[in-house]
């Protein structure tokens, strides 16, 4: 139990950081694939 101690302080930081950066990211790329999919609609008004 006291060598676990450590690992969890070392590693759990970086784990609490990718977790925020990954969900940061997820709520972006939401937003890209909606755009994406609405390209299609948004060129045939441009003709």
């Amino acid at each position: 139990m006291e060598q676990l101690i450590p690992i969890i302080s070392e590693v759990g930081f970086p784990i609490v950081v990718t977790l925020y950066l990954l969900y940061r990211i997820e709520s972006k790329l939401d937003m890209v694939v909606t755009s994406i999919q609405n390209l299609p609609d948004r060129m045939k008004e441009r003709v």
